[in-house]
């Protein structure tokens, strides 16, 4: 059955459908970043709150700044922008539910005036971003904005005819200042630390390049939430496609695959209005920091320290790495020795409950969440997830072996070679840049460490941290990584 408005009513019983009348939906949300993350999260909260009755006002229109982004919106305009959630865990009966809460979406590539006029009506009230962690161009070791990108520049120099978020925002938000229209939130959902503080210095820091007036109305009438934002999402493949097809009857050319945890942890700082997530399981609060840092340290962190390590083993699916008892005692190690000393009390969350799931949920299979997917981006995801770990590491004065590993894993798997031989591509946008950094295997310390906005400055500096790594990249490379987990675990 192929998925559209015409067929919701002719789908099998088990498919849930909307409750809600999709004609009785009101855009007041434009998500930037349409893709699977947003579509299992924020577009899946929403949904559900619609379901209760509730915010019929908020339904979202996507955009898409990138080319890439075409294919996605068609495949979604063929079906009147309905998709499957189709949610998958070991212990539990697939859920299978259509989505209806995204109901257009725009192209950069068709023209920046409907965008920018969508943004600068009175209806949206709350931008959304899933941008990846390098699409905020700041730099990590100096926490800078980095004015000098060639995109950037276009869009100080072309105002009106921008290609970033951030100029796209601003021509926005001029246009409701001059008509008397409040401003809208800017709400990240990306994984970084308080991602709602870095969109604002990102945009501040355009706005002040753009105009002063301008930088100030921004400054005074937006505002940007911290969010922590979890949901194991993996890419949807053929095999999903074709389950959904299989199992169930539905004919849906972009469906999302998910595991059956969600959580969204957000700050109530909106200055026009927002759904009432909360009726739908979203935990509001004064102050997201302690949630963040536990999601990213332990969740993002492992899932790093994992992640480098399978691949080079030669398995592909995060689950396989779980399989092996090795990797399940590195991760808990690090998880329970190198990471928990360093959190804050987290209020209503137990740590080691928190672990635990966490343990389960990388185990599951029935999502066969790629490992690709986890490795992708290594040189932007490091800065956020790992280097913070390591540098209080080395600032309070602890082991740093179990930490060296995720890092000696990620340069010997830039070389595009596993342990059986077989190659593969690096998916970074930096690939040519890091894959040059290991090039050379006399330098490889040098030249990898030394990144600073990567890795920073303490790193490099320590003595210790710097034969810890290069101890694990030699053993790595000369025994391979089950004796080298082997040898950790052997010396806790």
């Amino acid at each position: 059955m192929k998925l559209n408005k015409h067929n919701l009513n002719r789908l099998p019983p088990e498919v849930a459908v909307p409750s809600y009348s999709l004609a009785d939906t009101r855009q007041g949300m434009v998500h930037i970043g349409v893709g699977g993350f947003h579509r299992a999260h924020q577009a899946y909260y929403t949904d559900a709150l619609m379901n209760a009755g509730v915010g019929l006002d908020w339904s979202i229109c996507g955009f898409g700044l990138r080319p890439e982004d075409r294919r996605a919106r068609d495949d979604l305009a063929g079906q009147d922008y309905l998709f499957t959630l189709f949610e998958l865990g070991d212990s539990d009966a697939a859920q299978v539910r259509v989505i209806g809460a995204i109901n257009d979406m725009l192209l950069a590539e068709d023209g920046a005036d409907a965008l920018i006029d969508k943004l600068a009506s009175a209806e949206i009230r709350i931008v959304s971003l899933t941008i990846t962690e390098g699409g905020y161009c700041m730099d990590d070791s100096s926490g800078e904005f980095m004015a000098h990108l060639p995109q950037i520049q276009h869009d100080l120099a072309h105002p009106h005819a921008p290609k970033t978020v951030f100029g796209f925002l601003c021509a926005a938000l001029e246009k409701r200042r001059a008509a008397g229209i409040p401003a809208f939130t800017v709400m990240s959902c990306d994984n970084l630390p308080h991602n709602g503080a870095v969109a604002r210095k990102a945009l501040l820091a355009f706005a002040a390049l753009r105009d002063a007036d301008l930088h100030d109305w921004i400054g005074a009438h937006v505002s940007f939430p911290n969010a922590m934002v979890d949901r194991i999402t993996p890419m949807t493949s053929a095999a999903h496609l074709q389950q959904l097809y299989d199992e169930h009857g539905i004919d849906d050319a972009w469906p999302v695959v998910c595991e059956p945890f969600a959580q969204w942890v957000l700050e109530d700082k909106f200055v026009n209005g927002r759904p009432a997530w909360e009726k739908v399981g979203v935990q509001f609060t004064d102050d997201v920091t302690p949630y963040e840092e536990m999601k990213i340290k332990l969740l993002n962190g492992s899932h790093l320290a994992l992640t480098y390590l399978g691949f080079l083993k030669g398995y592909r699916f995060v689950h396989e790495t779980m399989n092996d008892p090795l990797f399940v005692r590195y991760i808990r190690a690090y998880m329970d020795l190198d990471v928990t000393p360093q959190l804050a009390p987290v209020p209503g969350i137990d740590l080691t409950r928190y672990k635990d799931t966490l343990i389960k949920r990388f185990s599951n299979q029935a999502i066969a969440d790629q490992l690709e997917r986890v490795c992708s981006d290594g040189s932007s995801k490091f800065p956020k997830f790992t280097v913070p770990t390591i540098t209080r590491l080395i600032t309070d004065g602890q082991e740093t072996e179990r930490a060296a590993l995720v890092v000696a894993a990620w340069a010997l798997y830039l070389k595009g070679v596993d342990e059986n031989g077989d190659r593969y591509s690096i998916p970074d946008p930096r690939a040519g840049f890091c894959q040059a950094l290991v090039a050379d295997d006399g330098l490889i310390t040098q030249r990898l460490l030394g990144v600073e906005e990567i890795f920073g400055t303490a790193i490099p500096q320590s003595a210790a941290f710097v034969a810890a790594f290069e101890r694990c990249f030699n053993s790595l490379r000369e025994v391979g990584v089950t004796k080298t987990l082997e040898r950790l675990l052997a010396n806790p």
